[in-house]
């Protein structure tokens, strides 16, 4: 079932996309060439939202946005799992943003990159 985050989300970046990007990925000049269904054949992913944009610096990418309310730690695996689909299928890098609204309840080490 859908969250009402996930709905909030989509309408959020839908409203204007293209400054959704350049705010969450800091590049200036960026194009949102297509707001992409997040199906991939037997993965469904209602909360993601994923972007196909161009930038002259950087040249064509895709943006996979994630909101949810608190960090949850298997978050950075199902996004690279996510991230990793969403590359084979368009054949483009993939740039994650995972946006937590609100600070976790009990301390947590919240991992801020990945790199591989």
């Amino acid at each position: 079932m859908t969250k009402k985050v996930d709905i909030s989300s989509k309408r959020l970046i839908g409203i204007a996309p293209s400054r959704w990007v350049e705010w969450v990925t800091e590049i200036t000049n960026i194009t949102v060439e297509e707001i992409i269904s997040s199906d991939f054949q037997w993965v469904s992913r209602e909360g993601d939202v994923l972007l196909s944009v161009s930038s002259q610096e950087y040249g064509e990418f895709l943006v996979l946005n994630e909101m949810q309310l608190r960090y949850n730690t298997e978050m950075p695996r199902r996004m690279r799992a996510y991230a990793a689909l969403a590359e084979e299928k368009y054949k483009k890098p993939v740039y994650p943003v995972l946006i937590n609204i609100l600070q976790p309840s009990t301390p947590t080490e919240i991992v801020n990159c990945y790199e591989s």
